[in-house]
C-alpha cells in the first residue's frame, strides 16, 4: 500500500495565471516505466508527496501530462463538457477496457443520449435481478468447488460472474461458452495495465470476443436470437442515435462488451472481499445474518483495495483552476486510487473501517472508484450500481452461504502491478455449502 506520511497541501503559491513550466515538475524524463513496472498505484502520490503538491507536470509515453488527485481535482475533472476521454488513454489500454466508439469516448449530445440508454438498464428491478442471478450462479459454483482440493477464488469467480451477467443481459450461452468468455474477459482486464505478453494476450483474446459480440448483434437484429424486450441486449440492438440511425454493428458490439466485461472484472473485488473477511473477521460476524452493514462494507472494499489506478482526459474547454490555465487538448491524469486514499478526505485511509460511512456523509467527489459527480451527465461509470449489487451478492455468499478454509499462502498485494491482486489469487480449501 502507498504510505502517506503527511497530508499534501493544495498548491497556493502559483501566480494567478500559469502555464506548463510554472507547475511543479516531476524531474524524471518520462514516467511511463515507473507507472507500469515499478510504482503502479503509488505513482502520482509518490511524486505529489515529494513535490508537496497535488498537481504537477510530467511526461508519460513521451507526452506532456498533468497529474492530480483529490476531491477538488475530481470535481474539475468530472465537470460536464470540460474533458473528453477520446485520445486520453494509450491505445494498448483503451482497446481492452473501453475501445473506440464506446459511450466513454463520446461527448456532448452523443454522450448524453448513449449514457441514457445505459442508465435505463439500471432500474431497481434490474439491479435486484442481477444480485439474484449472481447468487444463483455462485451457489452452482460452490457445489462444483466442494469436489476440488483447492480453488483459486479470483480465477474461478469469473465463471459465475460471466454466467450471471450474460443471463441478466438477455443471453443464454452454453456452459462451454461461458467458460470461454470468462477466460477472454479475464485476459482483457489483466492486460490493461501492461506492455508486453499480458497486453498481447488480452488483445488476442479480445479479437475472439468481439467477433462473438458482433455475431450476437447481427443475429438478434435478424431475429435468429430472441432476447427479452428491454433487456440490455435488446436496448443496445435497437438504440438509435440523434439522427435516428441504429448503432453500427461494431459500436453495438463494443457496448455489449462494455456491459459484460466490467461486470466479470468484479472477480478482483471477489478476491478482495474474501481477503477483507479473512483479515477483519469481525466483519464476517457482523455480515453473517444482516444487511445492516453490507453497503458500508462494500463501499470500504471499493475505497480501500486497488482497482482502477488512474483515468485520463484531454481538455475540451479551456478553464482556470489552481492558478493554472488548462488549455485545449492538454492531457490530464486523475488519480483514482490516490483520491480514495487521500487523508484529507478519509482521515485514516490506511485503516479498513467500513463504519466510516456511518460516521459522516461523503460527497460525489470523494469515493471515486467508478468516477465522480452525477452519473447521469458525467463520465462516471454507468455500471457502478451493477458493481455494488454484484459485490453485495458475493459478500452474502462468502459470509453466509459457504464454509471454507484459508490455507497458508501469499496474500500480499504488489501495488506496482496494474491491475493488482493478492499474489495467490486467494486460495480456498475444504469448500462446502453452509447448512441451516
Amino acid at each position: 500500500m502507498c504510505a502517506a506520511s503527511k497530508r499534501i497541501m493544495y498548491t497556493s503559491v502559483l501566480p494567478s495565471t500559469s502555464h506548463w513550466n510554472d507547475l511543479p515538475a516531476d524531474p524524471s524524463f518520462d514516467g511511463s516505466i515507473a507507472l507500469l513496472f515499478t510504482e503502479g498505484y503509488c505513482f502520482v502520490t509518490n511524486r505529489a508527496r515529494r513535490l508537496d503538491s497535488d498537481i504537477f507536470r510530467t511526461r508519460m509515453f513521451l507526452r506532456k501530462a498533468i497529474c492530480t488527485y483529490g476531491s477538488e481535482a475530481a470535481e474539475q475533472f468530472y465537470s460536464p463538457g470540460r474533458f473528453t476521454r477520446r485520445g486520453a488513454l494509450p491505445l494498448f489500454a483503451l482497446a481492452l477496457i473501453q475501445d473506440l466508439g464506446s459511450v466513454m469516448v463520446l461527448n456532448d449530445e452523443d454522450h448524453r443520449r448513449r449514457k441514457a440508454m445505459f442508465m435505463e438498464m439500471m432500474s431497481p428491478e434490474a439491479l435486484a435481478n442481477i444480485g439474484e442471478l449472481t447468487t444463483k450462479h455462485w451457489r452452482k459454483s460452490v457445489n462444483a468447488w466442494q469436489n476440488r482440493a483447492r480453488v483459486e477464488l479470483f480465477r474461478e469467480a469469473h465463471i459465475p460472474l460471466t454466467a450471471a451477467i450474460c443471463e441478466w443481459a438477455g443471453l443464454r450461452p452454453q456452459a462451454w461458452e461461458i467458460r470461454l468468455r470468462a477466460r477472454e474477459f479475464e485476459a482483457m482486464v489483466d492486460g490493461t495495465g501492461s506492455i508486453g505478453p499480458r497486453n498481447w494476450r488480452g488483445h488476442w483474446m479480445r479479437a475472439s470476443t468481439e467477433s462473438w459480440a458482433r455475431q450476437v448483434i447481427r443475429k438478434v437484429r435478424r431475429g435468429e436470437i430472441t432476447v427479452p424486450e428491454n433487456s440490455p441486449v435488446d436496448r443496445i440492438c435497437t438504440f438509435r442515435n440523434s439522427a435516428g440511425k441504429l448503432m453500427d454493428v461494431h459500436s453495438a458490439a463494443v457496448e455489449l462488451l462494455n456491459v459484460l466485461r466490467p461486470s466479470v472484472a468484479i472477480a478482483r473485488y471477489a478476491a478482495f472481499i474474501a481477503m477483507a473477511l479473512h483479515d477483519y473477521p469481525i466483519w464476517r460476524e457482523r455480515l453473517g445474518g444482516s444487511d445492516e452493514y453490507l453497503g458500508m462494507f462494500v463501499d470500504e472494499v471499493r475505497r480501500y483495495y486497488p482497482f482502477i489506478p488512474i483515468i485520463g482526459g484531454r481538455v475540451l474547454k479551456e478553464f482556470h483552476w489552481r492558478g493554472h490555465d488548462f488549455t485545449k487538448d492538454e492531457w490530464v491524469l486523475f488519480d483514482i486510487y490516490g483520491t480514495n486514499q487521500d487523508p484529507r478526505i478519509w482521515g485514516d485511509p490506511h485503516n479498513f473501517r467500513p463504519e466510516r460511512f456511518s460516521e459522516r456523509s461523503f460527497g460525489p467527489y470523494d469515493l471515486v472508484s467508478h468516477g465522480a459527480g452525477d452519473r447521469h451527465v458525467t463520465h462516471r461509470c454507468p455500471g457502478e450500481w451493477i458493481t455494488v449489487e454484484l459485490m453485495k451478492a458475493i459478500t452474502r455468499c462468502l459470509a453466509r452461504e459457504m464454509q471454507y478454509e484459508v490455507p497458508a499462502q501469499d496474500l500480499s498485494i504488489d501495488y506496482s502491478r496494474i491491475p493488482a491482486l493478492p499474489n495467490s489469487g486467494f486460495v480456498l480449501t475444504r469448500i462446502r455449502p453452509k447448512l441451516g
